[in-house]
């Protein structure tokens, strides 16, 4: 049986997301309900950490709990990863061993080197070039609050970076309007927005980017990694900042995501981060049920 494995939200089909995010927002009342299912009795699920992260360890290891599974937490460490071990040679030897894999690495190449050689699907929860999973839960918390994406108006401000590649894969995928603000050198994948069309429209002005728009996104603007260019980039992106000004470019109802952590006062004013448009606690708490949905999906 050929496996299934979810690194680029392109690995699912726009009608499989759409299901997708239906079944989140089915499993998250049904949890609120005291009446989840566990339709993964017995699946155990491998989390194979070289970045680290506290919403993504939580989420996956309360979500196949919650779904009937169990889990293993696995940093390099832990692991012989940390010690040289090719990733292809843990692939083959963890993949026996265990139902699933989600690891969160560095080069998008390591997650693609692990699924090319797993035996069970494989979950990208964070690289380099894309965060599917934080994608999900995004969706499904703009579903949740203004209805279906599609045909609407998104603006990413700020740095061009894995979750920027991630909002062009859902232009694509959810049939939305992206418009990205970014400063000069700091441009997301050309090859990913050649591919979005005209869906996508690249500006330096972030205040036309947010005109009229349904929901504005932004993220730190150093990622992991990248402490040692903190000064450069502040510069860089001191005109990006999401604040009040900003968001009342945007229609009165336009919601506000930052995928956290965050840091106020830099990209985003404290505000806005704690203000009437921001759904940010909302979107962390579905990463869970997003997650949720994959894994029946992939493990089921």
């Amino acid at each position: 049986m050929k496996h299934r494995h979810f690194l680029t939200l392109l690995d699912l089909e726009p009608e499989e997301l759409g299901s997708l995010i239906d079944r989140a927002i089915e499993l998250k009342a049904l949890r609120r309900a005291g009446k989840g299912p566990r339709p993964l009795n017995g699946k155990v699920l491998a989390l194979v950490f070289e970045k680290s992260s506290t919403r993504t360890r939580v989420s996956f290891e309360a979500g196949i709990a919650q779904l009937g599974g169990s889990s293993m937490f696995l940093s390099p460490r832990d692991t012989q990863l940390g010690r040289g071990e090719p990733i292809e040679d843990t692939a083959r030897v963890l993949s026996r061993m265990v139902d699933g894999v989600m690891i969160r690495t560095f080069e998008h190449a390591r997650a693609s080197l692990f699924a090319a050689h797993s035996a069970v699907p494989v979950v990208n929860c964070l690289t380099d070039l894309a965060h599917p999973c934080q994608l999900l839960a995004d969706m499904q918390t703009f579903v949740e609050h203004r209805g279906s994406v599609g045909g609407r108006t998104v603006a990413w401000i700020g740095d061009g970076n894995n979750m920027c590649n991630s909002y062009i894969n859902a232009a694509r995928q959810f049939d939305f309007e992206l418009r990205i603000a970014v400063p000069e050198g700091y441009e997301p994948s050309s090859r990913l927005m050649a591919t979005a069309g005209d869906r996508i429209r690249l500006t330096r002005d972030a205040m036309d980017a947010a005109r009229d728009a349904d929901l504005v996104v932004t993220d730190v603007w150093a990622s992991m990694g990248q402490e040692e260019e903190q000064v450069v980039r502040e510069q860089a992106f001191a005109p990006y900042q999401v604040d009040e000004r900003l968001m009342g470019e945007a229609h009165d109802d336009a919601l506000f995501m930052h995928c956290l952590p965050a840091h106020r006062g830099e990209e985003v004013s404290a505000g806005v981060l704690d203000g009437p448009h921001s759904v940010v606690w909302d979107e962390a708490e579905n990463r869970l049920h997003a997650q949720k949905a994959l894994l029946e999906l992939l493990l089921g």
